[in-house]
């Protein structure tokens, strides 16, 4: 089984994206286990306060490293996890750091909030920095849930398996369904032919030379 560990201050963004559909099932078959840890249980500050000015200068407010590591130590102690920190300056998530991560027995996911998280945190932990992409987002939730989704697809047993071919079959970013011709304000919209003759390589072929085609008229 693998075991997500989730350091966030707001699990309440993703958490019931993460219990519904595929990813829900594959928890209650316990092909995957999902935990959440919040960095205010595990300061020291009285008043639960993690964020702080960062040194410097400049406009937000920094997670604090201690908090963040006590959390971490909390989650894996001394398993051998695969420890990711969400940042701009990461190597981009892939389907090939999918299905590496997928092998794995503990990963932890940091997320960062507000101007992110003091970098020594991900220096300890020896954290591998994962980008998203090239944009900005106002948390780490999101990209943690798109990346346990990915992952999770590679775990054995996670799809059905009608799912599991459709992962290894060629794939297009254009599919159809019923209705065959599809009327809309007085024009007709057919399914591509090739896709109705029930010949596989055909349709293979067509999948991989018309990315993008255009639907018949």
């Amino acid at each position: 089984m693998l075991h997500f560990h989730i350091i966030t201050l707001f699990p309440e963004a993703i958490e019931p994206y993460l219990k519904s559909s595929i990813l829900g099932r594959a928890q209650k078959d316990k092909k995957v286990k999902i935990s959440f840890y919040d960095p205010k249980k595990f300061t020291r500050d009285k008043y639960g306060r993690v964020d702080r000015r960062p040194y410097g200068g400049g406009p937000g407010m920094v997670l604090e490293p201690d908090a963040m590591l006590r959390a971490a130590e909390k989650a894996v102690g001394k398993k051998r996890s695969a420890n990711i920190f969400f940042s701009t300056d990461g190597e981009q998530f892939s389907e090939i750091l999918a299905k590496k991560f997928s092998k794995q027995k503990d990963i932890l996911l940091i997320c960062g909030h507000y101007e992110g998280v003091d970098e020594r945190v991900a220096s300890i932990l020896k954290a591998k920095k994962i980008s998203m992409g090239p944009f900005v987002l106002t948390g780490g939730e999101l990209p943690a849930a798109a990346l346990i989704d990915a992952v999770s697809r590679f775990v054995p047993g996670v799809l059905g398996k009608a799912e599991s071919l459709e992962r290894s079959r060629v794939s297009s970013p254009k599919v159809y369904t019923r209705p065959e011709v599809l009327a809309w304000k007085g024009k007709k919209y057919r399914v591509p032919k090739v896709l109705l003759s029930g010949h596989h390589a055909n349709i293979d072929a067509w999948k991989i030379g018309k990315k993008g085609g255009k639907t018949s008229k």
